[in-house]
């Protein structure tokens, strides 16, 4: 009998433990919070009360893990939404043209997305959910990990297992363990962005034409908003402030701090639509990469999966999907069999993570209020993004494949297309 056990069963544990199914006979998922059965918050995802999406790409991953999953999804009451036919974006400032860009997500709350993806997982052959355990490190013998110590009802004990998955979000402690071990640790990436979001849910008076409208900080101005439609007719209001400029929580202050970014229409849908929830803010001091793909050696009998190894800018809505495609990464790699299984899996993960990191990073150093090096090619990058964005407020071929990049469905070199790049150069071809 094989045994892997997953710390953490938020939507990156959860993930994990998918790609383990017919590998180990036995998998245990661990938390510290009661596991609700159905679509309730947990006091360990906090940032579950604010605007989620999964990106097209996220959402094919998700069906090939769980066949049928967007129809249970939309039967909950999950809306499918096309870029840029149901949702408007304005991105630096520029309205992006109307056109279908091939691009999609699916928007629902994260409690429905998650106890739904808990479920799912929870019927897998060999899968235990262990709820209310406190974790309180790993085994290591002989330089391998041979399980992990838990405290469950006040009594410690250890949880046997040939595979141990730190997948505990930010929060994630693989780092502090190999350092208690006296080995060699990640190097840490950071951008801090310090950003605040304040999200409700509301009613609209009246039926709204787009099922998105999502603005982006601009130089200057580094606040944004989405207004996307949820379940139940419900619509979800996410204000966003970085580099300290952070969105209050006092009622006529929310709706001013929405005047900074919001156009007319969306103004007064805000301000005519029923309450439903307090406002609630959560905060993101900083996106954090822990780059294990560099290590030299890692213990045979651990691994570190999701946020715990990048915590993704959440402004740019991809830290599920990535999830997403780092799990079926991790099956592929178990495919292969578990020899060297974390050098392969990290470097697996780290092919997904570059790309997004690198068109994360573009975004947030686009604002001078965000502190960080800006390299001679990260400023270039930057003048020719403005302008691709710009070109995009009336030409489609621009605005494709901009939106198709940041939603992972092509890579971000596809921006520096020939085809692309003339359009930029040349102003674009406006839409007749």
């Amino acid at each position: 009998m094989t045994h892997a056990v997953v710390l953490g069963a938020s939507m990156g544990g959860l993930l994990a433990a998918r790609a383990l199914v017919g590998f180990y006979d036995r998998i245990t998922v661990v938390d510290r919070d009661p596991l609700p059965e159905d679509a309730g918050h947990r006091r360990g995802v906090p940032q579950a009360r604010h605007f989620h999406t999964i990106l097209l790409r996220g959402e094919q991953a998700l069906n090939g893990m769980f066949p049928g999953f967007t129809e249970e999804l939309l039967a909950k009451g999950a809306l499918p939404v096309g870029f840029n036919v149901d949702a408007r974006f304005v991105l630096a400032g520029h309205p992006m043209v109307r056109v279908d860009t091939g691009a999609a997500d699916v928007q629902v709350t994260r409690p429905v997305l998650e106890g739904a993806v808990r479920a799912r997982v929870a019927d897998q052959p060999g899968v235990r959910l262990l709820p209310e355990c406190d974790v309180v490190g790993p085994v290591l013998s002989n330089g391998r990990v041979t399980g992990v110590r838990v405290v469950r009802g006040g009594v410690e004990e250890e949880l046997a297992a040939d595979l141990v998955i730190d997948a505990m979000g930010r929060s994630g402690r693989a780092r502090s363990w190999l350092a208690s071990w006296g080995l060699p640790t990640p190097a840490e990436e950071r951008i801090d962005v310090n950003m605040v979001y304040a999200s409700r849910l509301v009613r609209p008076a009246e039926p709204f034409p787009d099922k998105l409208v999502l603005v982006g900080p601009v130089p200057g101005r580094p606040t944004g908003f989405a207004f996307a439609a949820q379940e139940d007719g419900l619509w979800m209001v996410t204000q966003v402030g970085m580099a300290g400029d952070h969105p209050p929580t006092d009622e006529a202050e929310f709706l001013a701090f929405l005047k900074r970014s919001a156009p007319p229409d969306v103004q007064d849908a805000v301000a005519a639509a029923e309450p439903l929830t307090a406002i609630r803010t959560h905060r993101f001091p900083a996106s954090l990469r822990r780059r294990y793909e560099r290590l030299r050696g890692f213990p045979p009998g651990l691994l570190v999966f999701g946020d715990a190894m990048c915590s993704f800018n959440p402004i740019y809505g991809q830290g599920m999907t990535v999830a997403a495609l780092e799990s079926e990464a991790l099956r592929r790699c178990l495919e292969d069999g578990g020899a060297d299984l974390a050098r392969r899996f990290f470097r697996a993960a780290g092919r997904i993570i570059d790309p997004v990191w690198q068109l994360n990073a573009l975004g947030d150093l686009a604002l001078p209020e965000i502190p960080g090096h800006r390299s001679p090619s990260t400023k270039a990058l930057n003048r020719y993004v403005a302008r691709l964005q710009r070109v995009a407020t009336h030409d489609p071929v621009a605005a494709r494949a901009f939106i198709r990049t940041i939603g992972l469905l092509q890579p971000p070199t596809s921006i520096l297309r020939p085809d692309v790049l003339a359009r930029v150069v040349v102003g674009g071809v406006r839409c007749g």
